[in-house]
């Protein structure tokens, strides 16, 4: 790799030089598409959340990262979303996607992300780098005549607009605390006025809900569905369900455990579509501080954890749950403890049984008593998301 070579926070005087590096990644860009990219980039460069690598004075290779929130066990934890992940073609394979992510990273702990999360072009670059699957994105479809016959006219639906977002993400938490949701992400006010602003959608509401859908050609696509009783649930549904005429098939962006599954008389259609998306943890003690643990839930354990990528995350560590909080802090630890990497730790945080990880090399120590101890901590409903970022 060339000593040239080195991290740099992107400008607005490189976005063309990005946008060229992207078009030799992503294919080029439609021309109605430039201004929206370039006014999203812009406001990544303010705030120290678009890097990149340079070549001397050449840009070539990218990222960004979204503040976000995300929801875990019912409490929301700041995120680093990464997106736009690019690099030249003719420095791939040499070590530039590494410094790139290795500097984001970085900057990702500076700015006070316990965690990133992103979806992986290859899992490859992004497992070396400590990132493990923490769950999917999942798209469900339904005969549109189906969700019509849900029934729910008792339930009053109006039409909603920009000026209901606050409202929106106010149902929006109400449900994921209830439901104690794992996943899904917090877009802040900004971005949901826009997103029930734009012409294209259409968004009804509820006392106690929402649903905002569009036309995906001649199908109906809900983006996102919540309802706090059955009966708003099912006038939602019916309201989308309603366009059966015309559509004849409604694909949702849902859970795989929304109540939907449940209440409609045939099951969705085999294809469904699941992306997967990776997690890790940048900052392990704030992480676990910031998660929401089952009421019931209890630990007093001590792990290893091994990060060569962020030492602060290294080390021996006690965790203890209780009351639906966890807290880890430093120990030295004594006998055979339950060690982890980034990837292991990533994945326990996300759910998935310790049986799993240490079948897939990802766990080691400990005992099967410590095994029987932390699933219960870290279980609860399945880890998605609704959005692509």
């Amino acid at each position: 790799m060339s000593d040239a070579l080195r991290f740099v926070d992107i400008t607005e005087d490189q976005l063309d030089a990005v946008m060229r590096v992207r078009a030799r990644s992503f294919g080029v860009m439609a021309a109605g598409d430039r201004e929206q990219w370039l006014k999203d980039a812009r406001v990544f460069i303010q705030d120290g959340r678009y890097v990149g690598v340079a070549d001397g004075d050449e840009v070539v290779a990218a990222a960004r990262f979204w503040d976000f929130e995300q929801w875990w066990s019912g409490r929301r934890v700041p995120v680093a979303g990464v997106a736009g992940v690019v690099v030249s073609p003719e420095y791939r394979g040499r070590g530039v996607g590494s410094k790139l992510m290795r500097g984001l990273l970085q900057r990702s702990v500076d700015k006070g992300f316990p965690l990133t999360a992103l979806y992986p072009a290859t899992t490859v670059i992004y497992r070396h780098l400590g990132y493990e699957f923490g769950g999917g994105r999942y798209r469900f479809s339904f005969p549109a005549a189906d969700l019509r016959a849900l029934g729910g006219k008792e339930v009053g639906v109006r039409r909603a607009g920009p000026a209901d977002a606050e409202r929106v993400l106010e149902l929006v938490g109400e449900s994921h605390a209830r439901r104690r949701s794992s996943g899904p992400l917090v877009w802040p006010l900004k971005e949901v006025t826009e997103w029930l602003a734009d012409e294209d959608n259409f968004a009804y509401l509820a006392d106690d809900g929402f649903v905002v859908y569009s036309w995906s050609g001649s199908d109906l696509c809900i983006d996102e569905i919540v309802a706090g009783s059955e009966a708003t649930a099912r006038a939602l549904w019916a309201t989308v369900g309603s366009g059966s005429s015309i559509a004849s098939t409604v694909h949702a962006y849902i859970s795989p455990d929304d109540p939907v599954h449940l209440m409609v008389e045939h099951e969705a259609y085999k294809d469904v579509q699941h992306q997967r998306w990776m997690l890790r943890l940048l900052d392990a003690p704030a992480a676990i501080a910031a998660r929401g643990f089952a009421p019931d839930a209890t630990v007093e354990i001590d792990l290893r954890l091994e990060d060569p990528d962020i030492p602060g995350n290294g080390g021996d560590w006690h965790l203890s749950v209780a009351d639906g909080a966890g807290e880890l802090t430093p120990t030295q630890a004594s006998g055979d403890v339950l060690k982890l990497g980034p990837r292991g730790l990533a994945a326990l945080y996300s759910g998935t049984p310790l049986a799993t990880l240490r079948g897939s090399g990802l766990a080691s120590g400990g005992s099967s008593t410590a095994d029987a101890s932390l699933d219960p901590v870290f279980a609860g409903p399945t880890a998605y998301t609704l959005d692509y970022f």
